[in-house]
């Protein structure tokens, strides 16, 4: 298991060992990973860039795929728990490098500097939180599918993004999603991480609240 830094509630009581935020993407260890920073931030960024009318953060939308993950038959129960913590720190590189999903295509040279800071990264917050730096082909299909139907399921409920006519359209998650408060979204995410890791520190919130909780 990782160093899971994070395991102190992101509240008030916090302030006299503030978090160790992200900081530059070309430094990052797994070490150095603080998951209670990764949560505040990943709260506090709106999905698209904030292109979208009502905020709906990344943790939120992390929150959503772990539930998702977690809900599905025929996975085998510790298969399911890895998977469910891969979909929760799929953001995860966000808190370093923000999320420009919605603002057009990138230039080259600067899409693949992202393209590397974030295999980097993810490859540093999955050693931190006790997970291969790489997950199976299998599950990476399927993690893919998961973020696919999230997409199509905040579209939906949401609203905002980029524009979408083209590509293959796929089906929505069943689930509704109801914005969150962003120190609410935190909270649940540090507490389904705590749940899906083992780690102490607080009390784990059931996944279904990541989505069904109104603001």
């Amino acid at each position: 298991m990782g160093t899971h830094r994070g395991t102190r509630a992101p509240t008030p009581e916090s302030a006299a060992a503030p978090p160790v935020w992200p900081g530059e993407p070309e430094d990052v260890a797994a070490e150095t990973v603080d998951f209670e920073a990764v949560a505040l931030v990943l709260a506090n960024t709106c999905r698209w860039g904030g292109r979208t009318p009502r905020f709906y953060s990344l943790a939120q939308r992390a929150l959503t795929m772990a539930e998702a993950v977690e809900a599905m038959d025929g996975v085998p129960e510790a298969d399911r728990r890895s998977l469910a913590l891969h979909a929760l720190l799929a953001c995860a590189p966000a808190a370093w490098l923000g999320d420009a999903e919605g603002a057009g295509p990138a230039p080259a040279k600067a899409a693949e500097r992202a393209r590397r800071h974030g295999e980097r990264i993810d490859r540093a917050v999955r050693e931190a939180a006790g997970l291969a730096a790489e997950p199976p082909k299998s599950w990476n299909e399927l993690l893919r599918l998961v973020a696919h139907m999230t997409d199509a399921a905040e579209r939906r409920d949401v609203g905002g993004g980029p524009a979408h006519g083209a590509g293959v359209p796929f089906p929505p998650l069943k689930l509704r999603i109801r914005p969150m408060r962003p120190e609410r979204a935190a909270r649940r995410w540090l507490d389904r991480f705590r749940a899906l890791t083992g780690a102490t520190g607080g009390e784990a919130a059931p996944g279904t609240e990541a989505a069904a909780t109104t603001p």
